[in-house]
């Protein structure tokens, strides 16, 4: 706990090196677990595979469940 999971378009290793070890820092100072507990990977997505398998798929039908959607906080 937690096991945090990133689609995102396909990035360099060394950004994602660097967005992982950043969002590792932000859960060990504001969620309060170990180092132990936390997981982290990334799954890479075409540009034009996006809308068909992330948006429609995950984001779309639980947008409701998002905290931010499409770049907007949701209420």
């Amino acid at each position: 706990m937690p096991f945090i999971s990133i689609k995102a378009y396909p990035k360099d290793e060394k950004i994602k090196r660097e967005v992982a070890e950043e969002i590792n820092r932000i859960f060990l100072e504001k969620w309060g677990c170990s180092p132990e507990a936390i997981s982290i990977r990334f799954e890479e997505f075409a540009p034009d595979d996006w809308a068909r398998e992330v948006r429609e798929k995950e984001i779309l039908p639980n947008a409701d469940q998002c905290i931010i959607c499409e770049g907007k906080v949701n209420s």
